[in-house]
């Protein structure tokens, strides 16, 4: 038997150890993404700073100079979150049911195909008549562009990212092609229907926004209580959570896939419809959709498929986008791909925020262990 005396080892511990978090309340939850705002908000003027020398208080009053300050702005601002928000609440049930819809930019972009398709081939018809015919198109259109790549994934499990990615670049070459035989021999198509102004979003209280806004909002409500309070929200839920789960339940997941994504294409061609007929009255691949179909997936997935606060979210994206792009018109140093960067911190810390809110960090002190 050894007589050697006990000897202490010591045990090289990590650095810090991530564990998953008890559920905390909604209201910390909360606390924590305000926090990231926040902490965003000041290394975005520590950035603009460094560019333009100005300071906060000037910055934030340049921001919101360009949003607000005038009509023109304003116009822009509600549109645009508008927008975004009815691409966002369109992705919801997609998302929700882990169906990856990637291709809103090319949903968007053919309900607006089909828009400017009837705009200008049936401007004779009567008011009534022609919106009609747009709205139905912009919706059947829209549903068709996401019912291809969801039939694909529920009969054969095809890979849905790549495949409504892919369907975007079709649409784009689609809008195109109507582009260039639209405009002819001119160096740009130009509004649609100049002259009679046939199919253009009518005018209320001085502006086609307010029939936009409202359009989007109820689409907004109305999704929200389809995903909250039926019974298709609770199969989007449960399928989202496990299709064996929901196949068990006696769920038909092919069903509610291929359900879901018309819906929400249905919902992304509306968007199509009311760019062209509310506010572009033009078409074309780079800036009817803007973008905005792969913005929207940041909106949906932050407000956690919730369409109440995609509202908030929507908004806040759009006042840095359009503010921003003020600072960018006033300083020479500070261009669009600066604005894009101080969008880029603002979402780094928001969406690094969740990370802290699933998971803590636990510092342990050095031990020491017996042998």
């Amino acid at each position: 038997m050894s007589n050697k005396p006990n000897q202490v080892t010591k045990v090289k511990e990590p650095l810090v150890r991530v564990t998953k978090r008890d559920i905390i309340p909604t209201w910390q939850k909360w606390a924590v993404r305000l926090i990231a705002i926040l902490l965003s908000l000041v290394v975005v003027t520590i950035f603009v700073f460094s560019l333009t020398g100005i300071g906060p208080g000037e910055t934030f009053g340049l921001m919101w100079e360009g949003v607000f300050s005038n009509m023109y702005y304003r116009k822009g601002t509600i549109f645009f979150t508008a927008k975004l928000l009815c691409i966002a609440v369109a992705l919801a049930p997609a998302f929700k049911m882990k169906f990856w819809n990637i291709g809103a930019e090319g949903q968007v972009l053919m309900g607006a195909l089909s828009t400017a398709i009837v705009m200008v081939n049936f401007s004779t018809l009567s008011t009534p008549l022609l919106f009609t015919l747009m709205i139905v198109s912009s919706v059947v259109i829209g549903a068709i562009w996401g019912l291809i790549p969801a039939i694909f994934k529920a009969k054969w499990n095809v890979n849905e990212t790549l495949f409504t990615l892919m369907m975007n670049y079709v649409a784009m070459q689609l809008v195109d092609y109507y582009y260039n035989i639209w405009k002819g021999s001119k160096a740009s198509l130009g509004m649609l229907n100049p002259g009679t102004k046939a199919g253009y979003l009518p005018e209320y209280n001085g502006s086609s926004n307010n029939i936009i806004v409202t359009v989007v909002l109820i689409i907004t409500v109305l999704m929200y209580i389809y995903l909250k309070k039926t019974k298709h929200g609770y199969e989007i839920a449960v399928v989202g959570e496990s299709e064996n789960t929901a196949r068990y339940a006696g769920i038909d997941v092919k069903k509610v896939i291929i359900r879901t994504m018309l819906i929400s294409g249905a919902v992304c061609g509306i968007c199509g419809f009311l760019t062209v007929s509310g506010q572009d009255h033009s078409i074309a691949s780079d800036s009817t959709a803007g973008g905005y179909g792969f913005t929207a997936i940041i909106v949906a997935w932050l407000a956690k498929f919730n369409t109440a606060i995609m509202i908030a979210i929507a908004l806040l994206i759009v006042f840095l986008e359009k503010g921003t792009a003020h600072i960018a018109d006033t300083f020479v140093g500070f261009d669009a791909n600066a604005s894009k960067i101080v969008i880029g911190i603002v979402l780094f810390f928001i969406i690094g925020s969740e990370f802290f809110i699933n998971y803590k960090l636990n510092f342990p002190k050095k031990e020491s262990k017996e042998a």
